[in-house]
C-alpha cells in the first residue's frame, strides 16, 4: 500500500486567538486536497480551541512537544495525555530547536515518543545534522545515531521528519539529490530495524519548504510529505505547498 502523504505545519511560538482565521482557511482548502493528510501544530494555548474547530474536518491538530511523564511537579510542561485530552492526535518530538535550546538528548526524545505512544498520539520524531556536521562528512553518521537512539522499539507507529538544521528558517535548502540520498538512507535504517514495517513509516522533509520549491522536494522518492515551519502560518502558502498532492 502506498504511503499517504502528510503535510504538517509547525507554528512554533507564533499565533494568538486571531490566528483561528488561518485555520479556517486551511480547513476549507484541505477539503479540496483529499490525497493528503493535514496536521497543524499550534502553540499549546491554541490546541484545544483549534481541535474543536477542526473536529470532523480533514485537518488534525497536534502539539509541538510533550514531557515524558504523564503528570507531576513539572512547572510549565505539558504531558502527552494533556494534549490528547485537549483534542490533539499527534505531537512533534525532538525538533532541532528543542535539542538546541533545551539540550534534549536522543534518550529524552525517545522517552517523549514513548509517551506519545502511551497517550495514543502519533509522534513525529525529528532528526537532522548541522552545517558543520555535514561539511565534516558526518551527516549520515549523525542521523543514524539519532534514529537509533530517538526512535522507540516495537511498533513502527511514528513519523520521521528529516530536517537538516542548517536549512531550518534560513531560506537555504539541500539539493534534491541530497534530500533523495538522505531519505533513502533513512528508509534503509528503518527497514533494517523494523523489517517490512519500516516501509510503511512516512518520512517527511522539513527545512525552508515553500511553494516555489515544494514540487521539486515533495516528489522525490521516500519523501512522504513535509514538516513546514514559517510557510504554515499563512493558509495560502501552506495550501500551495500541499497542492503538490492534488
Amino acid at each position: 500500500m502506498a504511503r499517504r502523504p502528510l503535510v504538517a505545519g509547525n507554528w512554533k511560538m507564533n499565533g494568538l486567538r486571531a490566528a483561528a482565521g488561518e485555520l479556517t482557511k486551511i480547513i476549507a482548502g484541505a477539503r479540496g486536497l483529499p490525497k493528503a493528510d493535514f496536521l497543524v501544530c499550534p502553540p499549546a494555548t491554541l490546541v484545544a480551541s483549534f481541535a474543536a474547530m477542526a473536529r470532523g474536518s480533514p485537518v488534525a491538530i497536534g502539539g509541538q512537544d510533550c514531557r515524558a511523564e504523564p503528570a507531576g511537579a513539572f512547572t510549565g510542561d505539558i504531558s502527552a495525555e494533556m494534549l490528547k485530552d485537549a483534542g490533539a492526535t499527534a505531537v512533534i518530538v525532538g525538533h532541532s530547536e528543542r535539542r538546541q535550546y533545551h539540550s534534549e538528548t536522543d534518550a529524552a526524545v525517545r522517552a517523549k515518543a514513548l509517551a506519545a505512544r502511551r497517550a495514543v498520539l502519533l509522534s513525529i520524531v525529528c532528526v537532522g545534522e548541522t552545517r558543520a556536521e555535514r561539511d565534516a562528512g558526518r551527516a549520515r553518521a549523525v542521523v543514524r545515531a539519532q534514529l537509533a537512539s530517538s526512535l522507540p522499539d516495537g511498533a513502527a507507529d511514528f513519523v520521521v521528519a528529516y530536517e537538516p538544521v542548517w536549512a531550518i528558517g534560513t531560506g537555504v535548502t539541500p539539493t534534491p539529490d541530497d534530500v533523495s540520498a538522505m531519505h533513502r538512507f533513512i528508509r534503509e535504517q528503518l527497514t533494517g530495524r523494523f523489517g517490512a514495517a519500516g516501509n510503511d513509516v512516512r518520512i517527511l522533509y522539513g527545512g525552508s519548504v515553500k511553494p516555489a520549491n515544494a514540487k521539486e522536494l515533495l516528489t522525490i522518492d521516500n519523501v512522504d510529505g513535509a514538516l513546514i515551519g514559517g510557510a504554515s502560518l499563512k493558509a495560502e502558502e501552506f495550501l500551495a505547498i500541499a497542492s503538490v498532492y492534488r
